[in-house]
């Protein structure tokens, strides 16, 4: 800061401090004052001769400055004139006379008064250079006011007449919107060519300043203009659709949908495809087919779960309460998916087996995959297989075509709303094929954990992360599923339920269930358990409990129609006596199985997908030319077992002591009963070879004995499948003896534990051992030996026989 080299009487007067302006010698400038010690400084001025010494705080905020708070340098003004406002403010006129510097402060209260020593300004020539400088501060100037800034034109008209370089400083520097910080530094520069010189510098930093402010103002302008026409034409567009009467607007619409899709955490990928979609959705005229298709594309898209997963429970002991709250036995099946869950804990990357339940109808295939979904706390959603013959209903059509959809796994999964819940594919051994593909192929994809993370539906075309999906496929024939798709899943087979078990399931699980149902309190009805155990012998005859259900809701209708038409009932138990009266005559009774011996009469073991049956094969011989006749609606494979099983005894006639010339002199006939009924396979080779002899023989086969294995022509007995079903269906029919083949003794590992203590099984290598077994009257003594059986390791021991009633 330059000061005068020369003296100044030294003025004592009223001192204003002022926040963020600065008045400038020749400035007239108005403002409002309010704080206590400034409107007495004025009323002092006012008395003294109305000047007052006018200086700027150097902090805003400070409310009550004192000698230090000001800057040294201001301005005596003139008191022009004042008004005084309603809040006792005053409102203030003045115009700056000279600068001045404040020496010291004579007091503080009540109003700051100071020893003020006006500056006089240095000498200077005016030279080339001051008119230099002069005009190139009236250049900034007007071009400072041209692009930036709207200004009085007297304001102008003085800057173009002054010619004093300091003067002409300082009526700019009063004239512009600087920082007061700014002004103060041209205020405090008492020399005039240095003063003129520091606002050049000071116009030069503010016009660059505002040039940037000016063009980032016009790229903001033009954004919010090119908004507010796009804004103005959609409006226009709402507004002449609302005249039409057609309120849907494409355009909002695609706007709804492109927000939900940035609101979606998706693949980036998908979003960018997504959003290219929407744009074209936006451009689509109103009720065009075209955008209908787009619509509902998109619509579909963003229903899908792509980043909702519900919180996966994997408290095992909570699970385990779970599935043996729901279901009785089934441990292979619960210990399994406890297994899985375990593993689950231990590593959230772990990508599961497909597991595959089979057994036949009514075990609890579909009901027990609902109890680990709740028990895993994943949602459930079931998918039916059966009779699906199209791929597209697994992959999903095009969008090239009328009424297309995403495949039946994309849409359990929407309808799921998560994207790791249970999905059950039911019935997966029921799939067709058709000139439409086939769909168990289209499954390889999405029953792989290795593939299925991005799994891509023909309609979303989109890839989708199925690899999180906990997937469960049940089937009652595991021989009709193709190879590949077998391959991928770990098949559990789920056997038919014991007596016992039936009995449990009724009196633990199916009993509530259907008096839940019914309206029916416990206290009302009643089953005894003699009760029970004769519906499951003499009503049902299965190898779930589905029809065992059935009959009990049965009995709950009738139950229910005397409580509502009796007002006195009360209770009721259902016991044997009463059954018949409830239900009818007994459908099955255990004389359904012949209690003699029969000749010609073998009881063969037949395994469908409904569980295991009973096959009895027939045989008769008569007088004749040596024609076969085979009926019962047998297959290919069973009329060559038949073949087969005449060629066998045949070699062997000589020793059985038939005819050897039989096979021209006698017709006979194979016959399996329930005609009605298609029968394939070759395993009741050995029971039509035995029911052959027998009839040739003429020696009766004994009713208590079963048979299942193939035979070929040279009397070999060859291993079978099924094991576990066809013994359980023999120990349903009260059969104590079943003859197996010898291949077979490891499958009795899987056979029901009360099947092996109630029936005896005998295992052969040959028919020769088949036939003295099954007809003691060729053996002479009516009993061979048992043949020792060879166990696998761990289980060695002999089969013992049955325990005798």
């Amino acid at each position: 800061m330059s000061k005068s080299t020369g003296s100044a009487e030294l003025r004592t007067m009223p001192v204003l401090a002022v926040r963020g302006i600065v008045v400038f010698p020749g400035m007239i400038l108005q403002f409002d004052i309010g704080r206590k010690k400034s409107v007495l400084a004025v009323k002092a001025a006012l008395d003294a001769g109305r000047e007052i010494f006018i200086v700027t705080q150097t902090d805003l905020s400070e409310n009550e400055p004192t000698a230090e708070d000001l800057y040294k340098i201001g301005v005596i003004a003139k008191i022009k004139q004042i008004v005084h406002s309603a809040n006792e403010g005053i409102k203030l006129h003045v115009e700056g006379i000279a600068r001045a510097e404040i020496m010291s402060v004579v007091q503080e209260e009540p109003f700051l008064t100071g020893t003020i020593q006006p500056c006089t300004e240095p000498n200077f020539r005016t030279s080339y250079k001051t008119e230099a400088l002069s005009r190139i501060a009236q250049e900034k100037f007007e071009e400072y006011i041209r692009w930036f800034r709207h200004v009085p034109p007297d304001i102008l008209l003085g800057v173009m007449q002054q010619k004093d370089c300091g003067k002409l400083a300082d009526f700019i520097a009063a004239n512009i919107a600087l920082d007061f910080e700014q002004k103060q530094a041209i205020l405090d520069e008492l020399h005039p060519v240095r003063r003129i010189v520091r606002l050049n510098t000071i116009l030069n930093d503010e016009i660059q300043v505002m040039t940037l402010e000016r063009e980032i103002s016009q790229k903001a302008q033009e954004q919010m203009d090119e908004n507010q026409r796009t804004y103005m034409l959609r409006e226009q567009m709402r507004a002449i659709a609302s005249e039409l009467g057609e309120e849907d607007n494409p355009q909002e619409e695609a706007d709804e949908m492109r927000e939900k899709i940035l609101a979606l955490n998706m693949p980036e990928t998908a979003r960018e495809k997504l959003l290219k979609e929407c744009d074209r959705f936006s451009r689509m005229p109103y009720g065009s087919h075209e955008g209908s298709v787009m619509r509902v594309y998109l619509e579909t898209c963003i229903e899908l779960p792509w980043n909702t997963s519900s919180p996966e429970r994997l408290d095992l002991a909570r699970a385990e309460k779970i599935l043996n709250r729901d279901h009785y036995g089934m441990q292979k099946v619960k210990e399994r998916f406890l297994e899985t869950l375990a593993v689950r804990k231990l590593s959230d990357r772990a990508t599961g087996q497909i597991i595959c339940l089979v057994g036949p109808p009514g075990v609890g295939k579909t009901s027990i995959a609902r109890s680990i979904a709740e028990a895993t706390g994943r949602k459930y959603v079931r998918v039916s297989l059966g009779g699906v013959r199209d791929e597209a209903d697994i992959m999903g059509h095009r969008r090239t075509y009328v009424g297309s959809m995403p495949g039946r796994i994309i849409a359990a999964i929407r309808q799921a709303g998560t994207n790791n819940p249970l999905i059950l594919l039911d019935e997966i051994d029921k799939l067709g094929q058709s000139f439409k593909g086939d769909p168990s192929a289209s499954l390889l994809e999405v029953l792989d954990p290795e593939q299925n993370s991005a799994f891509q539906d023909h309609y979303i075309d989109l890839p989708f992360d199925l690899s999180r999906v906990l997937f469960i496929t049940t089937a009652n024939d595991a021989s009709m599923i193709p190879g590949p798709l077998y391959d991928r899943m770990d098949v559990i087979t789920l056997g038919s339920y014991t007596h016992d078990e039936k009995f449990h399931i009724a009196s633990k699980y199916l009993i509530p269930k259907q008096l839940k149902k019914h309206g029916i309190k416990a206290a009302q009805l009643r089953f005894t358990p003699n009760a029970l155990h004769a519906l499951i012998d003499s009503y049902t005859r299965e190898a779930g409990v589905r029809a065992l259900e059935r009959t009990i809701g049965t009995i709950c209708r009738k139950i229910a129609k005397r409580i509502v038409s009796d007002a006195e009932f009360k209770s009721f138990s259902v016991k044997v006596s009463n059954l018949e009266e409830l239900l009818g005559p007994k459908k099955f009774t255990k004389e359904n199985l012949e209690r003699r011996d029969e000749i010609g009469l073998v009881n063969g073991l037949a395994w469908t997908s409904v569980g295991g049956e009973m096959l009895p094969i027939e045989v008769a011989v008569m007088d004749g030319t040596g024609k076969i006749q085979l009926t019962g609606s047998l297959g290919d494979v069973m009329k060559e077992s038949a073949s087969a099983a005449l060629t066998c005894i045949r070699t062997r006639a000589e020793q059985l002591g038939i005819a050897p010339d039989f096979y021209a002199k006698k017709d006979i006939h194979i016959h399996a009963p329930e005609g009605a009924v298609p029968k394939d396979g070759p395993s009741a080779g050995i029971a039509m070879a035995t029911a052959i002899t027998s009839a040739l023989c003429k020696a009766p086969v004994l009713h208590s004995v079963a048979m299942t294995g193939e035979i070929t022509l040279q009397g070999r007995v060859l291993p079978i499948g099924g094991l576990r079903e066809k013994s359980m269906a023999a120990y349903r029919s009260g059969i104590k003896t079943v003859i197996i083949p010898e291949a077979n003794v490891p499958d009795l590992a899987e056979v029901d534990r009360v099947v092996r203590e109630h029936v005896e099984f005998v295992p052969v290598r040959r028919v020769d051992e088949v036939l003295p077994r099954a007809i003691p009257s060729l053996s002479g003594s009516g009993r061979t030996e048992e043949p020792e059986v060879r166990m696998p390791v761990g289980q060695q021991q002999r089969v013992l026989p049955a325990m005798r009633q």
